[in-house]
């Protein structure tokens, strides 16, 4: 096995991939400590048997910068193979100046395009595409640590070597379907730099309330916003600065001093002391002295009408009934959320865009309206024109 520890032998390996129509990109980092994700290693295989094309890339050795593989990403006449690539883009997204590969393919998109399940895992993909079975025992292992042990290298060049068997197949699989579009439509999603850039301004967003109180919204906007500008100022997770849970306490409990603090059931002991606490109580006063013309507007919970909850489970019998029959995995049309909103009338969800539209939402809404009903037909569900 070949491993490239310098830019130029990286640029040599670049030069000859764009000989190739694609090449298999996989990366191991570690993220537990810190906010954004430290990458230990790269792994890239262009078409060949075995071992045959495929490198190990350590961006650890100190000699090796990403430019040869970021000019790689924009050659849009190689395709940029991976699976479930949201981790792996983000972090080119952020240490390669905001490149994204173009184009490229996500193999977990396409294998449920293809009806291989909700958020297929590459083992599986591999048993049944390749035809090989994984030694996944190195997958927890310290990829900052070096020598890489055989082991280690074994595995890690497995996940783009079988690779290449699998995008060869659900390529051809889709393109044979005429589903080339609904990939395409799934992966605009990964290459929007919104899907990776939290402002601490829009932060408090992610937080999950049930109120949609501005005056509490407001306190919580500004603990959000602190807790996230200093997880990324100091490359730290956001829940070792405390977690939501302790976030909704004190917004709730609105703790003045640091008497206060220690006296809160979730909040760890780091955060009751030093530049968290000051920030904490910072972020609370700043948040209860916000005027109310400034209070950040939650989404409201939707009305369900009465009868609502009887509709959306025959909108949960039809989108099993239309996911089988397209060879789609269900969660890829619409999640239960999505159909709890069908039910209550609000139909400007994702399931009425695009492809999901055609495969599910129109079926959806004639259903609501009374012009279809649904009928058993042996171990299948009929639809029915009223």
């Amino acid at each position: 096995m070949k491993t490239i520890y310098t830019t130029d032998e990286l640029a040599e390996y670049c030069k000859a991939a764009r000989n190739h129509p694609y090449v298999t990109i996989d990366t191991e980092f570690l993220r537990e400590r810190t906010y954004y994700s430290k990458l230990c290693l790269i792994q890239m295989a262009y078409p060949g048997i075995g071992d045959d094309g495929a490198v190990l890339v350590d961006v650890l050795s100190g000699k090796m910068e990403l430019d040869p593989l970021l000019e790689l990403f924009k050659d849009e006449s190689v395709v940029k193979v991976f699976h479930a690539a949201r981790q792996d883009l983000e972090i080119f997204f952020f240490d390669g100046k905001g490149v994204f590969p173009k184009p490229f393919f996500d193999t977990q998109i396409a294998a449920m395009v293809c009806g291989f399940g909700e958020q297929v895992g590459y083992e599986t993909l591999v048993r049944k595409i390749a035809k090989e079975n994984l030694d996944k025992s190195s997958r927890f292992t310290d990829w900052s640590q070096r020598p890489l042990s055989e082991r280690q290298q074994l595995y890690a060049l497995a996940d783009v070597t079988h690779l290449r068997a699998i995008y060869e197949f659900l390529a051809a699989e889709i393109k044979k379907t005429g589903r080339v579009k609904w990939v395409e439509e799934e992966l605009e999603i990964l290459t929007d730099p919104a899907t990776y850039i939290i402002t601490p301004d829009m932060a408090w967003t992610r937080v999950k309330t049930r109120t949609t109180s501005g005056k509490f919204l407001a306190v919580v906007r500004e603990l959000a916003r602190f807790r996230e500008d200093f997880a990324q100022s100091r490359n730290v997770p956001r829940s070792r600065v405390y977690k939501d849970d302790a976030m909704l306490e004190l917004a709730s409990t609105k703790p003045k001093t640091h008497s206060d603090l220690a006296k809160s059931r979730l909040l760890m002991r780091d955060a009751r002391k030093g530049e968290i606490a000051d920030g904490i109580l910072a972020a609370i006063e700043a948040g209860t002295n916000c005027p109310p013309s400034d209070y950040p507007v939650g989404t409201p919970a939707h009305e369900r009408a009465p009868g609502s909850e009887g509709l959306a489970d025959l909108l949960r019998v039809l989108l099993k009934a239309k996911a089988e029959e397209a060879g789609v995995a269900q969660k890829l049309i619409a999640n239960a959320s999505d159909l709890d909103d069908i039910a209550a009338g609000i139909v400007d969800g994702p399931a009425m865009r695009g492809w999901r539209r055609n495969v599910f939402g129109e079926d959806a809404l004639n259903l609501c309206a009374g012009k279809i009903a649904l009928s058993a037909n042996g171990r299948s569900v009929k639809l029915i024109q009223i």
